[in-house]
């Protein structure tokens, strides 16, 4: 007797979602090459003990746009830090196009391959999680320990007394400040800020610390022109160094802050996958080389890994992706 359509109904939307899952990665592998890339990941990431580098090709599928376009040019260019620091008037800029970029940044959500990332890291096969981007969608997915290379937009730094605050509290203080502020945007921008015209900006009040008045007021995050914090960088080198592979989703790897971790994994001779689309200034250095959207192939390679019995949950109240039984 066939069960009431109730019943049946998680059942047949999960393989409705593994077939999309399954035409979708093998329209995007269109190669054998391809295809021997992929089943190579596959085997990487099953052996675990694997550092994964992530950029902001990965927050794509989420809204939030990379600083390169696929042929790895850069399509926007932002605020540096001397820029920042240099004026008043910089500053005031900064924050008026933050203001309005931030409520849109902060409604992102992760998306299926931050989903699968964390699913990867709970099965215990990820040894670490390195991640270029500060939208905390890594976490948002469940990642645990995310090393965050260029800081998280969650949080503000006063420059002159180092006082931290919410960047949510800062954003309601910022509306109070500013309550008929003309929220007339264009585009997203990957840092959380959109493109405002100077007449915008003219009238807006931007944040001071409430510990010592500052004007000085700035996202806890690594702008253009200041550095990785050395001790952050150590840890990142610790890791990859004793990784049996490293994995990087999403990045073109231009900048150094990023690429140091490839060369550094090449030099020592381990595996390095880089899964991105358009070209990245590590291809010569990978062992596996894959162009394929994120979102359907990692979701793919869980349901390969976890097919194959590769489930070793950390934790045994989160079970990523398992079909019923």
């Amino acid at each position: 007797r066939r069960p009431p359509r109730s019943t049946l109904f998680p059942y047949t939307t999960l393989f409705r979602s593994t077939r999309r899952i399954l035409v979708d990665v093998e329209t995007a592998l269109t190669t054998a090459h391809d295809h021997g890339s992929y089943e190579r990941l596959v085997e990487l990431l099953r052996g675990g003990n694997v550092t994964v580098l992530t950029g902001a090709g990965l927050s794509t599928e989420s809204g939030i746009p990379d600083y390169r376009g696929p042929d790895g040019k850069r399509r926007v260019v932002p605020m540096t830090y001397g820029e920042f620091v240099a004026s008043p008037a910089n500053r005031q800029r900064y924050w008026a196009r933050s203001f309005v970029g931030w409520r849109r940044f902060a409604g992102a959500g992760p998306n299926d391959g931050h989903r699968a990332v964390a699913d990867l890291q709970r099965l215990g096969l990820v040894r670490a999680i390195i991640t270029q981007n500060v939208d905390g969608l890594h976490q948002m997915a469940g990642a645990r320990d995310v090393l965050e290379l260029h800081g998280n937009l969650a949080l503000a730094r006063c420059l002159d007394c180092g006082e931290t605050t919410q960047r949510a509290e800062l954003d309601g203080r910022l509306a109070a400040a500013n309550p008929h502020f003309e929220m007339i945007a264009g585009e997203l921008r990957p840092d959380g800020d959109v493109v405002l015209s100077d007449e915008a900006v003219a009238g807006f009040h931007p944040p001071r610390c409430l510990v010592c008045q500052s004007d000085r007021v700035k996202p806890d995050v690594v702008f253009f022109g200041e550095s990785v914090p050395k001790t952050l960088v150590e840890q990142c080198f610790s890791n990859v160094d004793a990784s049996s592979g490293l994995v990087v989703l999403g990045s073109s790897l231009q900048v150094m802050s990023g690429y140091r971790f490839v060369q550094r994994a090449a030099a020592s001779g381990i595996p390095v996958a880089i899964v991105t689309r358009g070209p990245s200034r590590g291809d010569e250095k990978a062992t596996i080389r894959l162009d394929a959207p994120l979102g359907v192939t990692l979701s793919r390679i869980l349901q390969d890994l976890q097919a194959s019995g590769g489930r070793v949950y950390q934790d045994p109240g989160i079970r990523p992706c398992e079909a019923p039984r």
